[in-house]
């Protein structure tokens, strides 16, 4: 019966709270302690990491040393961050693995070109719409459970109605495509074989290291969400490779043996024992008997696609470069044009003129990547959407003094032919990379294949079932995607790399980064510790294209440094603001600017996350 039902997460997210309400979980304000003071900078953040012939900054202090260590041992830079790629599916597996899928953005100072690369997956492509459909259906009427408050016939007339593609089990999954984009990465810009790059992982995931703080933390949030849909997947392996005996605890020692297994098999064998190989069969006959249509011939035919980064000019030589859809990068390049038809920098950073431009611009550019961003294999893309005058039109639909109740999609002219970890690299040679990757909702769909050591993504549940929509699903097909790297240029040349991992977090704050950086003047690090607002809600890609938005105002989540008149300020403007204390939402920034003269590195990364910046 496991088999049958694997995969009808809609289930438990049913009689769960939003992913929203739960990250707006809150401490008192009365028990926060101020923090101290400092001779140079702003009082709430720490001095940015400098160095010249090597960085990386990643959420896990022992993936930057991994990766320090293999640009010591004459790797490049996308050695490196393949290896912390590495590390970080072995110790941050709460938000990333070769289960999920990855993006990268990176400067080749060979060329003096950038260069994107898109390591996204696909549906089965034996499986239609309809044939999902149908097997969606065929799951809710065989439900013999349902949550708590629900009789079951009330429960699956419920999940009729609302049908959609779960967050878990077996129909969310899509071909992971990491590995492949490994080494799509490695046979351009690698220097070291992929057994040296890979070796640091297998060492740690056979003799293990300790949990970091908040790692410590997602597990034990990750473990409650799929406790309340174990009735409903097959979560046995899951449970097996992460949670024996119960979530690990901050400093207690993980060991993944089955991932060392995975990762040396891979390292010796290259891409086709991923994808290719008797590791492919244990992956595809076991989503099979979970009720997946995938088969060994969609893996093997799977391949990364090479991609052009597109740039948006700020202001004062500052450019914003970002990865074309099936992302949703493109979005920031939009806030970005409608950003700079105003000075930001005539107001002060947390007043409420400030927040309102942003958070507008924000709805305004989300209304077209609900409409418009897909798979552009099968939906054309609205080149319009960036034109500067097309920003120019919709920074105008702005009102200074009110927040839009909705904000539709625009008609551009069509012209021409997202839990996550970000990381970034740079070489002595000034090779930068700025690299995301991703399982998606968690850590992923609940799934983890017999003896493999790594859980599948769930990236497939953001399809449309709206046969209409540009991101319906359809056979062969990416999903429309969260992840998103960044670039940033100054004065026509590369500057700095920057990521800010967290679902629909990332596209806005990038931009509110890239303001605190060039508006405010403040340094790497305090331009990431600096109080964000995340606007969640609006339209979103998996609603249907006729009829009103679920939620077309959203809510305004901002953090505590936020100062409180602002926050009135907003609500009395007609914004849902609320105030959120434990920085899950807000996401994990990492970042390294070059100086183009001297090669000096500065690097900062996230206070809200475990993370760590470091050089030589």
């Amino acid at each position: 019966m496991r088999a049958i039902l694997a995969g009808v997460a809609a289930v438990a997210l049913a009689a769960t709270p939003s992913a929203a309400q739960e990250e707006a979980e809150q401490r008192p304000v009365e028990e926060q302690i101020g923090g101290g003071g400092r001779p140079v900078g702003a009082n709430w953040s720490r001095s940015p990491v400098v160095a010249q012939h090597g960085m990386a900054a990643t959420a896990h202090p022992l993936a930057t040393q991994v990766a320090l260590d293999i640009l010591k041992a004459g790797g490049s830079a996308v050695d490196a961050a393949i290896a912390a790629n590495a590390a970080l599916g072995l110790m941050e597996p709460t938000g990333n693995g070769i289960g999920g899928d990855l993006f990268a953005i990176i400067y080749d100072p060979k060329t003096g070109k950038l260069h994107g690369i898109n390591g996204s997956g696909r549906s089965p492509r034996n499986q239609t719409l309809e044939q999902l459909k149908a097997t969606l259906l065929r799951q809710i009427d065989a439900l013999e459970v349902a949550p708590p408050g629900h009789t079951l016939e009330q429960f699956k007339a419920m999940a009729r109605s609302e049908l959609a593609i779960p967050a878990y089990g077996a129909m969310p999954v899509t071909i992971p495509g990491t590995v492949d984009a490994w080494f799509a990465l490695h046979e351009r810009f690698g220097n070291l074989p992929m057994n040296d790059i890979l070796a640091p992982t297998v060492t740690y995931a056979r003799e293990g290291h300790p949990v970091a703080p908040v790692i410590a933390h997602y597990f034990a949030r990750s473990l409650r969400a799929y406790e309340q849909v174990a009735d409903y997947i097959d979560f046995s392996n899951a449970r097996e490779t992460y949670f024996r005996e119960g979530p690990p605890e901050a400093g207690e020692m993980f060991r993944n043996p089955d991932l060392a297994d995975t990762l040396e098999a891979i390292g010796s064998g290259g891409r086709d024992a991923f994808y290719d190989g008797p590791l492919t069969e244990v992956m595809v006959k076991y989503l099979q008997t979970q009720g997946s249509a995938f088969t060994r011939k969609d893996f093997a035919e799977h391949r990364s696609d090479w991609v052009e980064p597109a740039c948006a000019e700020y202001k004062d030589g500052y450019e914003l470069c970002e990865l074309p859809p099936n992302g949703q990068g493109f979005a920031a390049l939009q806030m970005v044009n409608i950003l700079k038809n105003i000075d930001l920098s005539q107001w002060e950073r947390g007043s409420p003129e400030l927040l309102h431009y942003m958070v507008e611009a924000k709805r305004l550019a989300y209304a077209d990547v609900a409409r418009f961003y897909a798979d552009p294999d099968f939906a054309r893309f609205p080149e319009g959407l960036l034109r500067e005058d097309y920003g120019r039109e919709r920074f105008a639909l702005i009102d200074p003094a009110r927040a839009t109740p909705d904000f539709g999609p625009g008609e551009p002219k069509l012209e021409g032919p997202g839990d996550t970890t970000y990381l970034t690299v740079v070489d002595g040679d000034g090779m930068m990379v700025s690299l995301i990757q991703s399982n998606y909702r968690g850590m992923g769909g609940g799934l983890v294949a017999p003896g493999t050591g790594f859980m599948f993504q769930d990236r497939g549940e953001i399809f449309s079932l709206d046969p209409a929509h540009p991101n319906a699903y359809a056979p062969g097909k990416r999903p429309f995607h969260t992840i998103i790297p960044a670039f940033v240029k100054k004065d026509g040349k590369p500057f700095m790399t920057l990521g800010l991992m967290g679902g629909g977090m990332q596209p806005q704050g990038h931009v509110q980064v890239l303001v605190n950086i060039v508006d405010f003047g403040m340094n790497l690090q305090e331009a990431g510790d600096a109080a964000r607002f995340n606007h969640d809600g609006g339209r979103q890609p998996t609603e249907a294209l006729e009829g009103p938005s679920a939620d077309p105002l959203g809510t305004l989540y901002v953090e505590p440094g936020i100062p409180t008149g602002t926050i009135e300020a907003l609500r009395a403007m007609g914004h849902k603001v609320e105030v959120v204390d434990n920085g899950i939402m807000f996401g994990g920034y990492q970042a390294i600017a070059r100086d183009p003269e001297t090669g000096v590195l500065t690097g900062a990364t996230e206070m809200r996350k475990d993370g760590q910046a470091a050089g030589y």
